[in-house]
């Protein structure tokens, strides 16, 4: 049966809460969006139409285009068409040479899945058994990575930060590597023992062997996260990409 507009944007908000876990609660939605708790779980049932006003303050606090909502374009802004159309130019400008005042862009490394944070959070256990349709993407990789690599679309303002040295924004996509060695610094996804879902953030090592976890955004409420034993290191981050 087909969906009504009122089903389709409870599905693609419920995929928004499920994909971006800083903001997945029905109480964070309502706070962030300023829209009643009940609203949003009867939007999110598809009990009712959402208001144009209610629908543009969600899309605002996810950081994705109204269009997302109606289920017309991707969290990018790109219709099916445009992003088969920017994944064929990906590939070309990764491939082909440049002119003499442009050095020669990188080798493209094979493709990798686009998967979600829970599957993430679980990738050790399911790597195994991962098969091409397990993923929501197959994207082509820059980056020289090991063979269980994968490819996650950033969640969450914790590791923004505009005027640092490095800054992740949502929506951006980050190749993670299981097989590299996390040093003091490095960028890494991380499997807490109390949590489903990866999450991502600096790993910070004290000289006296003390480990935290930092988020890069200096506004962020809780910065920093002791573990002690408390956390698995799924990948090192080998590079990011704005798709644009």
């Amino acid at each position: 049966m087909k969906e009504n507009a009122k089903q389709v944007v409870g599905r693609k908000l419920g995929e928004l809460m499920d994909a971006f876990p800083d903001l997945g609660t029905q109480v964070k939605v309502a706070q962030r969006t300023g829209i009643g708790q009940t609203t949003i779980g009867r939007i999110r049932r598809g009990e009712v139409n959402a208001t144009v006003d209610n629908i543009k303050r969600i899309a605002a606090a996810f950081g994705v285009p109204v269009s997302y909502l109606y289920d017309e374009t991707d969290v990018h802004g790109l219709t099916p068409e445009d992003r088969e159309a920017w994944y064929k130019k990906l590939t070309e400008e990764a491939l082909k040479e440049h002119d003499e005042n442009v050095a020669p862009g990188p080798d493209i490394r094979g493709k990798l899945p686009l998967i979600s944070w829970v599957q993430a959070g679980e990738w050790s256990d399911i790597v195994d058994n991962f098969s091409p349709g397990d993923a929501e993407d197959w994207i082509p990789c820059p980056f020289n990575h090991g063979e269980n690599a994968f490819i996650l679309r950033v969640a969450g303002e914790s590791m923004y930060d505009p005027g640092g040295q490095k800054s992740y924004a949502p929506g951006d996509f980050i190749a993670v590597d299981p097989a590299r060695e996390a040093q003091n610094r490095s960028m890494v996804v991380v499997k807490l023992t109390d949590d489903n879902k990866a999450t991502f953030k600096q790993l910070i090592v004290d000289p006296d062997g003390t480990k935290m976890l930092k988020a890069l955004n200096p506004n962020w409420p809780k910065q920093f996260i002791e573990i002690n034993g408390n956390a698995r290191i799924v990948g090192v981050v080998i590079g990011k990409w704005v798709p644009e």
